[in-house]
């Protein structure tokens, strides 16, 4: 009796040593968690009063898992934060924070913070009266830190977060189209601010937020940079462009604050012991597939699918009452705004798989792989 007791607890001691070091169900888990904006948002918008929501039909009408109906992401279907996850075997999608049920084991394949309208700075989107900037998702993500250390353990929970997860930033569009360009609210930001001045208080917040993360045991970062918002439908449609041309200046803003945040990453890279940043270059792929949409069997890269306006179809967002497209994969852009789910999948799986030219220095499955 004394022998099989004494076998007991050295079992349960080897269990715990075991799960400590990561050794335990929790090992297997792949987790995502999700920083960003419209172009990732998967529902936090939804529980907030915001003028920016894509909780109406069509939106989400070729969303397999919720039957086509409408979820608040701002597409068609999949957000490239879902693609990447089903690519990197995530059981499930990471649930919007601000859902009821991102709770419990359910935070386990991780949680996305993005909101609609958000941008890097906390003044960014104020059009749209309620949105979630970077620093409150950050603050969420706290939240979820001492939720995952009451689930897991304080030791599995911090093995977990720095071996099996993954945190990824999609954000800055906002910052530019819904703030420093944006008429009227931008009025007094671009007086007084350079765009090098204005930029360089994109870096540093986002240095700040990226650090906070780091303190939290993130340790496996993508951060995308900023797309060729110049040449979505909307710019095109309130410019009256051609369908090869694209807006310069907000192109020309993009492209100066990704040179400066390639350098960030790099910088933080150096600095922060333990971490791997990747850099998604999403201007230069986007670009491309604009520029070449043929070759990746679309037929339009200037018009939104669904969405009302202007000869894009680009002033209106897409909703009930708005035209949309029969051939949904055929298109680039889903509504004046964002990619269709068939540019997302070009995108998200090219950022798992794909070489150094779009995303590095390494891709998502060996970040994953680290």
């Amino acid at each position: 009796m004394a022998m099989a007791l004494a076998i007991l607890l050295f079992c349960s001691l080897m269990g715990a040593l075991a799960g400590a070091a990561g050794g335990d169900s929790f090992d297997n888990l792949t987790a995502s968690f999700v920083f960003g904006d419209s172009l990732v948002d998967a529902g936090n918008n939804n529980y907030l009063p915001t003028l920016s929501k894509a909780d109406i039909r069509p939106n989400g009408i070729d969303f397999t898992a919720s039957g086509g109906q409408p979820t608040g992401r701002y597409t068609n279907g999949r957000t490239i934060a879902d693609i990447v996850g089903e690519e990197l075997g995530q059981a499930d999608f990471s649930q919007p924070f601000l859902a009821p049920n991102a709770t419990g084991r359910a935070i386990l394949n991780g949680v996305n913070y993005a909101s609609g309208g958000g941008g890097i700075l906390n003044g960014t989107g104020q059009i749209f009266v309620n949105r979630l900037g970077l620093e409150i998702q950050v603050d969420y993500f706290n939240i979820t830190r001492k939720e995952l250390d009451k689930i897991m353990g304080i030791s599995q929970a911090k093995y977990f977060l720095m071996k099996n997860s993954i945190f990824s930033m999609t954000i800055g569009s906002n910052d530019f189209l819904n703030n420093y360009l944006f008429p009227f609210l931008s009025a007094g930001v671009r007086i007084n601010e350079s765009p090098d001045t204005f930029v360089d208080q994109l870096i540093n917040t986002l240095r700040a937020q990226l650090t906070r993360l780091y303190s939290l045991d993130a340790r496996k970062f993508v951060v995308a940079n900023v797309g060729p918002i110049g040449c979505i439908p909307y710019q095109r449609s309130i410019n009256r462009l051609t369908e090869t041309e694209c807006v310069s200046l907000p192109n020309e803003l993009a492209r100066t604050y990704n040179v400066r945040l390639r350098d960030l990453l790099s910088e933080l890279n150096d600095n922060l012991p333990g971490a791997k940043f990747c850099l998604a270059d999403v201007y230069d792929l986007v670009f491309e597939i604009i520029t070449n949409y043929k070759k990746y069997g679309f037929t339009s890269s200037s018009s939104a699918c669904c969405g009302n306006g202007g000869r894009f179809a680009g002033l209106i967002p897409c909703g009930p009452t708005s035209s949309m497209c029969d051939n949904r994969s055929e298109y680039v852009f889903w509504d004046p705004y964002h990619p269709s789910e068939a540019a997302n999948l070009i995108i998200g799986k090219y950022l798992v798989d794909g070489d150094t030219k779009y995303i590095s220095p390494i891709n998502l499955r060996q970040l994953k792989a680290l």
